[in-house]
Parts: structure tokens; C-alpha cells; sequence
């Protein structure tokens, strides 16, 4: 009768490790590109119903910034300026709000550029290399964004993304028409949560009087 007990309980755990083998979820490989995305809250993307915020650019004395309004789900966009406000849908772009696409293309990628990384189609991303970012010389992980020469307001642009192990984006360089020479580059930083969607709030160059930064930053959540 012991032995019965004993190989009875040894079958039920057999069973019990069998269907949790079978019921596991292989997880697939996420792409560096997902991970940077995921590391600054793109899961939560899904949820954001709306979100605000003002582009500055401040050089020495000068001040420059606009202001915006995005409703993801539905396209709908709103600029704000000194003079005028323009609203337009992105599904239905014309010769009045082409210009204001631009601006908003723009400003967007600089707040969500990791999560550009997985939405934009006709670009290409590089296996990630370990070097030294142009700022600050650390050893930092780097890959190359570069799109295509066709479509898009600006083709065959390139970026460089500086990014350490938590795949957090430190710095970058900006090339433009993916030339040699960097066009522009900036750190990354004062990252804040907004409900989820982590946000780099400031860009600076070296040793120059300039940042480019993002305040009056909302983001609502369904």
C-alpha cells in the first residue's frame, strides 16, 4: 500500500511538471530596438489618450517654442504659437497644415524617439556596438538608425543612439542625409514618468549655450 502511495504522488508531480512545461509562453526575442522602446514605457502607449507638450529651443538670449496637442488614436493635432493656432488631422493632410506636419514630425521625434525606433517603416538599425559617446566619454552601447532615401519629410537622415545597459538613450548624433560629419549632437536627459511613458525633458550640446527642452508636458490616459 506504501508503495502505491509513493508511486501514485511521484506520477501526480510528473503530471504537474508536464502542464506547467506545456502551459509555459515562449517569449519571444525582442529586437533592440523594442527593448529601448519597452525601456521607456512603450507597453503603456496603448493606453494614452492624449498628450501635450511645448518644444523650447533656447540659444543664448533667444527663446523659441510651440506648443501641441496630439489625440493618437483619432490623428488629431493642435499647434499652438505666439500668432496662431492651427488644428488638422493627420489623416487628411493638405497644403494649409503640410507645413505644421512638419513641425509636429519633428518636435514629436525628439520626445518619442525611442519609440520611433518601432514605429517607423524604411529605415534600417544596426547590430549595437560598445564605444565612447561623443559627450561625455563614457563607454556606452551605440546603434544607427538611417532611413531610406524615399518618403518621409526628411529621407536618408541617420541617428546615432547612445544607450547603457538599461537601454535608456543618453546621447545621440544627428546626421543629416547620413553623412559623415555629425550635423548635431545632444545628450539626453532629466527623464521623467508621465503615467508610465518615460520622457527625456532636456537636450544639450557641449560646451554651447543651447538646449532644447519640453515642458507643459501631459499625457492622458484612457
Amino acid at each position: 500500500m506504501k508503495k502505491l502511495l509513493i508511486l501514485f504522488v511521484v506520477l501526480l508531480i510528473s503530471y504537474a511538471c508536464k502542464q506547467k512545461q506545456e502551459s509555459k509562453i515562449i517569449e519571444p526575442d525582442l529586437s533592440i530596438a523594442e527593448k529601448i522602446a519597452n525601456a521607456n514605457g512603450f507597453s503603456n502607449w496603448n493606453k494614452v489618450s492624449q498628450i501635450s507638450f511645448t518644444f523650447n529651443v533656447d540659444k543664448d538670449t533667444t527663446h523659441f517654442e510651440r506648443s501641441w496637442s496630439w489625440k493618437p488614436k483619432t490623428g488629431d493635432v493642435i499647434l499652438i504659437t505666439g500668432t496662431d493656432t492651427i488644428s488638422y488631422n493627420r489623416k487628411s493632410i493638405d497644403s494649409l497644415s503640410i507645413k505644421a506636419d512638419k513641425s509636429f514630425i519633428n518636435d514629436k521625434f525628439w520626445l518619442l524617439a525611442p519609440f520611433q525606433l518601432v514605429w517607423d517603416s524604411g529605415t534600417q538599425i544596426s547590430e549595437p556596438t560598445l564605444e565612447k559617446a561623443p559627450i561625455s566619454n563614457s563607454e556606452l552601447n551605440k546603434i544607427t538608425l538611417t532611413y531610406t532615401n524615399n518618403g518621409g519629410y526628411t529621407p536618408g537622415d541617420a541617428y546615432d543612439f547612445y544607450f547603457g545597459d538599461d537601454y535608456i538613450i543618453r546621447e545621440w548624433i544627428f546626421r543629416r542625409g547620413n553623412a559623415k560629419e555629425a550635423t548635431m549632437t545632444t545628450t539626453w536627459e532629466n527623464y521623467k514618468d508621465f503615467n508610465g511613458i518615460n520622457i527625456a525633458l532636456e537636450h544639450k550640446r557641449l560646451e554651447e549655450a543651447w538646449s532644447l527642452n519640453f515642458t507643459n508636458v501631459a499625457v492622458k490616459m484612457q
